[in-house]
């Protein structure tokens, strides 16, 4: 599964957020910026989209998933 596929699964699940996809293999480092993760922990915020693409998990087509949540002002903030 490519970075392209992977993004769409996101997006449909994240209308209106950034979504950005890197692959290494099995393993996918998926970053969303929304204001959707705005006042919700770090923990909530993986399993939104640990949600988006567990079937992909569960099948093994992830193997691993690192899921990274961030509101713009946080992401822009992290751009320095």
């Amino acid at each position: 599964m490519d970075a392209t596929e992977v993004t769409a699964l996101v997006e449909e699940s994240f209308p209106g957020c950034e979504v950005q996809v890197q692959v290494d293999g099995t393993h996918y480092l998926v970053v969303v910026v929304g204001e959707v993760f705005d006042g919700l922990p770090t923990i909530k915020r993986q399993q939104m989209i640990n949600k988006a693409l567990f079937q992909q998990v569960m099948d093994g087509t992830i193997h691993a998933l690192h899921p990274r949540a961030y509101t713009p002002s946080e992401w822009a903030e992290r751009q320095g």
